[in-house]
């Protein structure tokens, strides 16, 4: 969940950790939002990961919604890579061992006042090092600007699948393996009139004569296409050709690795006797990560299952067998349902729920840490969450007019805790959590759960929340579960779930007309959850689902099927 404080305006953001995996970006922690009144301090966490001595792909981001997915790409193939704002120094970026340069696509034009521009001393240092760079977009008319080619408007915009033809006798080693054409993903509306000093023409397309310059003894490409995207079919291989093949990256990238690394440094930095703190949910990332946690400490790792009554169906009782039971995970839950649904009696606003719920739970977390340095002695650290992607947010650009937002805190918990936090999944995207989880031994069933967003079925309850609501929205929610495992679909979903609608329709049960609710179910299909498009449900799994809820769970009479896509809609409805 995402707090901006805890007194602020609590928002919970799609995750399948509820309490443990806390993203928190805070755009203005001097005031107050309802009056100037200073909050207090949050703990917060640096935005950078700091791997030195490890050899890394660095990708410069100019802003393109695809950055983050390059930088996915080359982890694909098990090479280390880090996302920078392309505005990094060259102190910071010459800190790291690099050994390739990729730099993504952006908004801007390269010719327009403000566009944004590597840093001079960063290209000095390229140049030092003799670092291999790849520009992919705007990042090959960063090039072209730096190095005297001409970047102009087009006659024609050119946004698709086009056909990239490579020049006679072609023998770039990017293109290596590749046939004479083939098709790629085009996204611009300037491009290369003129190559820079240097460089040749390798490829092209019918609307566009430069679409691939190189180098050679600089060791730098160009493309204006977007290989890192699934519309370019063979994206990956000119990615791979690029880092695997001439920048030499060791694809030494592995889970099991860095599992043992982790275990090896949270000892070292926890000492013979220090204590661990985290709250967990039961999902992918919380499970990996208190799986790691107790590997390297043991019963000193003391994991918080906070029930607050609105989970899903017996997922309190499941959780505790598949972590303390089954991974040996040093557990507690706290049954806080009656405190939470009597707080959210009456209330209907789904930004109140979110408030009431988000600052429940850091009163009752706080409440069990102090219980539990009673019993086992002083807690110095905190568990979080944090995956990359959140990392990505704070130092991606966002342009001159975007709100810079500052560091991630740690959902709201207060600096007076003194905490000190250990992110085990930090560097990781959510594959390679999986991964990880694999890696570890974890069970499929719990590696591949669906994400589960932070105040529970009480957002997915549109209008009041009540126990009986809450009862048969969790009995809706398993029979849709169950048949999408059923019927094998499961694991092609991104995420599914039930909603219970404010509202009630006629219906005919036997020889009596009924009056209840309707409820709608909604699968969908994504691999960043920043879009989404809905899952093809094939009808006779509709029918399935439809048939056991009507006949199965007292309160609902109708059920409906979500089919809008992220952009314009939502995954959660609420």
């Amino acid at each position: 969940f995402l707090f901006f404080s805890r007194f602020n305006a609590l928002q919970f953001i799609l995750c399948e950790d509820f309490q443990f995996h806390s993203r928190s970006i805070i755009k203005n922690i001097s005031t107050m939002a309802d009056g100037g009144a200073e909050q207090p301090e949050y703990l917060k966490q640096s935005s950078q990961l700091g791997n030195t001595n490890r050899p890394q792909v660095a990708i410069l981001d100019f802003g393109s919604q695809y950055s983050h997915i390059i930088a996915r790409r080359v982890r694909e193939m098990h090479v280390y890579c880090e996302l920078y704002s392309c505005l990094v120094t060259a102190e910071e970026l010459g800190k790291h061992d690099l050994t390739a340069v990729i730099l993504s696509g952006g908004p801007n034009s390269v010719y327009e006042e403000g566009a944004p521009h590597v840093a001079q001393g960063v290209w000095d240092l390229i140049k030092d090092r003799s670092v291999p760079v790849l520009g992919i977009c705007y990042g090959m008319q960063e090039l072209a600007h730096v190095f005297g080619g001409k970047v102009a408007p087009g006659l024609k915009r050119e946004y698709g699948k086009a056909t990239v033809s490579r020049i006679p006798g072609c023998d770039s080693p990017l293109f290596a393996g590749l046939p004479e054409e083939f098709i790629m993903w085009m996204s611009h509306g300037d491009k290369l009139h003129e190559v820079p000093t240097g460089f040749k023409r390798v490829a092209g397309t019918s609307n566009a004569d430069f679409v691939a310059i190189e180098n050679l003894e600089s060791k730098m490409w160009g493309l204006q296409f977007h290989p890192e995207v699934t519309h370019s079919p063979l994206g990956r291989n000119v990615l791979k050709n690029f880092v695997v093949e001439i920048a030499k990256a060791k694809q030494d990238w592995v889970m099991t690795d860095y599992a043992n690394e982790f275990i090896e440094e949270v000892r070292a930095k926890v000492g013979p006797t220090g204590n661990v703190i985290g709250a967990v949910s039961g999902g992918v990332d919380s499970t990996v990560a208190a799986v790691l946690m107790t590997r390297a400490i043991g019963d000193r790792f003391h994991a918080v299952l906070v029930d607050n009554g609105c989970l899903r169906k017996d997922e309190a009782t499941k959780v505790l067998k598949r972590m303390r039971d089954d991974c040996g995970v040093n557990l507690r839950c706290v049954d806080a349902k009656d405190r939470f649904l009597g707080l959210l009696k009456g209330v209907t606003d789904p930004e109140k729920k979110r408030k009431i719920i988000g600052g429940t739970f850091i009163d009752i977390f706080q409440e069990e840490a102090k219980k539990i340095e009673a019993e086992c002695g002083k807690c110095d650290f905190l568990l979080q969450g944090t995956l990359y992607p959140d990392v990505i947010e704070s130092i991606s650009y966002k342009g001159p007019s975007a709100t810079i937002k500052t560091h991630h805190n740690v959902g709201g918990l207060p600096a007076t805790m003194k905490l000190k936090l250990i992110e085990p999944l930090r560097e990781l995207f959510k594959d390679e959590v999986r991964e990880l989880g694999m890696a570890l031994g974890i069970d499929e069933a719990s590696v591949w759960r669906h994400p589960f967003p932070g105040p529970g079925l009480a957002i997915r309850i549109l209008g009041e929340v009540t126990p009986e609501r809450v009862a048969i929205l969790q009995e809706a929610d398993d029979i849709v579960i169950e048949e999408l495992y059923k019927s094998g679909h499961y694991r092609m979903i991104g995420q599914a779930f039930v909603v219970l609608l404010p509202v009630k329709s006629v219906g005919v049960m036997g020889d009596g007309r009924t009056y209840e609710n309707v409820a709608c179910v909604r699968c969908v299909e994504t691999t960043d959850y920043m879009t989404a498009d809905f899952y093809h449900l094939p009808y006779e799994v509709m029918g399935t689902m439809s048939s056991r809820v009507i006949n199965e769970v007292r309160g609902i009479n109708r059920l409906c099927y979500d089919i809008s896509s992220k952009p314009p809609a939502t995954i959660e409805w609420e």
